[in-house]
Order: structure tokens, then sequence, then C-alpha cells
């Protein structure tokens, strides 16, 4: 194997939970990118306005971020943690398969928010649990683990597409415009930002012709395993009532010598990563309580504002530039045919997606630290260059293929370095994963009023839409 016999050795120790955990992340992948494509079906389904659909996207987003904060109340010990892990990827195949059944949008919206506290417990508890057992040499898995949710986040598009209405999928003698643009319609849906749309007048009454309910129980289906792999987890750790006899398995001498022995870059026992608790490792309440800041440096305040900002930043803006990049392209000056801009967002998700396969290999070389610094500069300068030829349609396709690129990587190698820092003792899991979904909202929010800010009242052309205005 490429890389050395000790890590080689806790992999295979280890190899399940870990795999369980990747697993898990694929689940959340599926289910944060299903939505955009699917609303205007789901529109449909509820017989909603395009604004009352839109609010859909604002209760997964702020319910994950609460999952986000409270998914370190689950992480006390293993069995909490599994058991969460377990009810939160039942919840999304559950979700997957109740949503065709959803036919007003509040209860779309309920549901939503279930699933999006099921995917911020994920989030917080598998980054958590991959950080506990691997310690300093947990980049190159935190890579991997956020691979699984870029590759989930392409499929789930990929599996609705076949699915979704060519033509307005509610009958009406007043849809013939919107439904020779609905594309179009669907693809400046931003997310998070309720009533984008809103001055837009599609039919809310009338025969419902969908089939994206199929899609749905797809996913569903594809989505059991991963359930289902978290309870051989815990009948493994002999954690299910009523089949608690199992043994764990031995380690081999060799094996033992291999994951214990220390190494110069180690200066804590390996030993101590295995399902172990470490105390300060708790939920974001638990970590702003007072105990915890006492006798603490402002170097170990520093370490989590700064890693929660530079993630703040980072995964806002992955959250608003693929929400917004088509509805960028399309308007003046760069005017680019709606079918062409349609590439632009799996362009970009394409390439975090590819970007976070090479790192899994290159974090074992590198350095968190230098990692970080790579892709925050190459950020900038791909948004710098982004500006000087912001009238360059070939340059537009180039930057979001770059910036894909150096955002893929940004939050695992950041929390590798920031939980290597604070020795693993520290409540850097749960305020990074807290700071990047604040982001992902607070940034789709402001740039969805800024361009709403710059719309000019809707002219009777059926190309009249919403779009951000360049500069």
């Amino acid at each position: 194997m490429w890389w050395d016999e000790r890590v080689s050795a806790r992999f295979r120790r280890n190899l399940q939970p870990t795999l369980t955990y990747w697993s898990v992340f694929f689940s959340f992948g599926l289910c944060i990118a299903f939505l955009g494509p699917t609303l205007l079906d789901l529109r449909c389904q509820t017989q909603s306005s395009l604004s009352q659909i839109t609010w859909v996207f604002f209760s997964q987003q702020f319910c994950l971020l609460l999952g986000s904060c409270l998914g370190g109340v689950f992480k006390r010990t293993l069995a909490q943690s599994l058991f969460a892990l377990f009810a939160s990827s039942l919840a999304i195949s559950l979700v997957f398969a109740i949503i065709p059944l959803c036919h007003n949008v509040v209860v779309l919206a309920v549901v939503m928010a279930v699933a999006g506290l099921a995917m911020g417990c994920i989030d917080t508890i598998s980054n958590m649990q991959l950080v506990k057992i691997y310690q300093k040499d947990s980049a190159i898995f935190l890579q991997a683990l956020h691979f699984f949710v870029g590759f989930g986040a392409l499929l789930s598009p990929l599996i609705a597409d076949p699915f979704l209405s060519d033509t307005n999928c509610i009958l009406s003698n007043s849809t013939a415009n919107a439904s020779s643009n609905l594309p179009h319609i669907r693809k400046s849906l931003v997310p998070h930002h309720p009533g984008n749309l809103s001055h837009y007048d599609l039919p809310m009454k009338g025969m419902v012709v969908t089939r994206v309910s199929y899609a749905f129980w797809i996913m569903a289906l594809i989505n059991l395993p991963v359930p289902i792999a978290v309870f051989f987890l815990l009948y493994k750790e002999r954690m299910v009532p009523c089949f608690n006899s199992s043994s764990h398995p031995l380690l081999s001498a060799d094996e033992l010598a291999m994951e214990t022995q220390p190494t110069e870059k180690d200066d804590l026992p390996t030993a101590f990563a295995l399902h172990c608790f470490l105390p300060g490792h708790d939920d974001l309440f638990s970590c702003c309580q007072s105990k915890n800041f006492r006798g603490a440096s402002y170097t170990y305040f520093a370490v989590h504002i700064t890693g929660a900002l530079v993630l703040f930043m980072t995964d806002g803006i992955v959250g608003e530039y693929s929400g917004f990049i088509y509805s960028y392209a399309v308007e003046e000056p760069l005017s680019v045919v709606h079918k062409v801009a349609g590439y632009l967002p799996s362009l970009f998700w394409g390439f975090i997606t590819l970007g976070r396969l090479i790192s899994i290999p290159v974090s074992y070389r590198m350095k968190p630290a230098t990692m970080v610094f790579i892709n925050v500069v190459g950020v900038l300068i791909t948004f710098l260059l982004l500006l000087i030829f912001s009238y360059s349609v070939v340059f537009l396709f180039v930057g979001t293929a770059s910036l894909g690129l150096f955002l893929s990587s940004t939050f695992p190698s950041m929390l590798a370095y920031t939980e290597d820092i604070l020795q693993y003792k520290g409540c850097a899991t749960t305020v990074l994963v807290t700071g990047a979904g604040i982001g992902e909202m607070v940034l789709q929010l402001l740039v969805g009023s800024v361009k709403l800010a710059g719309i000019s009242p809707p002219s009777t052309d059926c190309r009249s839409f919403p779009t951000l205005l360049p500069g």
C-alpha cells in the first residue's frame, strides 16, 4: 500500500467503523443535493406557489445547522454515537420514501426539517469519530469521508433527472410560456432564499402529472444499506440488546505492535484513539461553558475562531456559488445560453468531487496546514481572475472548475489541522462544523438579498427572471 505499515495496520483494525462512517456521509451527500432539481415537481405535488415551496430549502438548512450544533450531545459514548448515526441514516431513507406522500407544503417542510436534523448529526458525529480513531493520521481519512459526500451529491441529481417533468407538471391553459422555459426556472431556483421567483406565475390548481416519486423511492432503496451497515457495527461492538454475546476480534501480535508503536509524529499513544471518550469534545453548548475556558490561552480561542471563520467563508462560497452561478451566467454581459449555463453547477460539483478524490493520497504526503494555505490562496486568486476576466465565458468555466478544485479539501484539511494543534481535546469539530453550516446559510441569504435588490420589475418576456447582476 502507498502509505506506511503503521497507518495500514490501524486502517485494517478499524476497517468496519471507517467504511461505515464513509457510507453514512454518502447518505449526507445523497440528501443534500436532490432538493434543487426536484423542487418544481414537488411544487406540483403539493400544489403550492414558488415562494411557498422554496421555504423547504430553508427548513432543511436551518435544521441541518441545529443538528450540527446538537450532534456532539450524542457522542459522549460510542454507543450514543452509533445509535444516533443509525437513527439518522434510517431517517434519511424514510424521508426519501415519505416525500412522495407529502401533498401539503407544510408537511413537506416538516419532513425536510427532520432530514436536516439527521444530516447535521451525521456531519458532526462522523467527523468526530474519525478524528478520535485516527488522531494525527486522520487527515487522509477525513479527505475520503468528504469525497463520499461529494459522490452522493453528484449521484442524487443523476437519479432524479430521468423523472423530472419536461413541461409544467400541473396541467392548465395558462402555462404555455412557463412550460417552454421550465428548465430555466428550475436552475434559477436559489437554495435557502425563498421568493426569488415569486413574481413568476405558475398554476397552483389543475391535474398533477409528475413521476418524481420514483426517483425518491430509488434513492430510499440506495440509501437503505447504510443504516444496515451501522446496525452491523452496533452488533460487532456488542451494543444491540439481546445480541451482545459477540466478542471483539483480537489484533495479531504484529499488528498490535505496529499500531501502538510511537513515532516521531505521534506524541500521544495511538491506542488512545480507539473509541475512547475525549473530554472537551462535546456539543456546541457544552463547549461554551465557562469551565472549559479556565486557564485557556489566547491561542486556544484564536484557533477556534480562525478555523470557524475560514470554513464560514469557504463552505458559504460553495453554497452561494453553486446556487447563483447559473443565474449570473445567463444575464448580461455574459448572456450564456440557458442550456450551456446549466452545465456550470455540475462542473463545479464535479471538480469538488474530483478534488476530494485527489486529496486522499495528497493528504498523506502533505501537511494539513500546507493544504489549507494552498486552498485559501487558490480560492482568492481564482476569484481575482474571475473579476478581471468577468466578460470571458471561457474563463467562467475555467474559474468554476478551479474554484471547485481549491474548495474541495478545505474542510477536512482545516479540521485535521485544528484538531492536531489542540491535541484532540478541544471543541474544534463542533465549532468548525457549526461555523461551516452558518456560513452556507448566511452567505446565500446575503447574496440572494443583494440579488433581489438589483432586480428590475419583470417584463412580459418569458426570459425575464431575477438573476445575479455582475459586479
